[in-house]
């Protein structure tokens, strides 16, 4: 499945309302970390159909980064029917990926 970018009138359909599990990257354009995450979620999205994978710009969308107290970049967000189960932030492997969304 593709990656696909939301913001935060899309959240609460796109992540919330969702069945199975979705993990959110919450990014910057300015974030060099960032960058170099993208391509791995892009890869863990490909690899893995069943995944929704959807990606957040945090300047955009303050309210969600608030709500789920974001307070760094890269995060990464894991909600399972709607709920969030996990978390991470900062630069990421692939495998760490992989774990944090069992």
């Amino acid at each position: 499945m593709s990656v696909r970018e939301i913001n935060e009138a899309d959240f609460e359909a796109e992540v919330v309302k969702a069945e199975g599990t979705v993990l959110v990257d919450v990014w910057a354009p300015w974030c060099g970390p960032c960058r170099m995450l993208g391509p791995v979620v892009d890869e863990v999205a490909e690899e893995n159909a069943a995944l929704k994978v959807l990606k957040l710009n945090a300047d955009d969308s303050p309210r969600v980064s608030m709500q789920f107290g974001i307070e760094a970049i890269p995060t990464l967000l894991v909600f399972k029917d709607g709920k969030l189960a996990n978390k991470s932030v900062g630069l990421i492997s692939k495998a760490a990926i992989l774990d944090l969304i069992k």
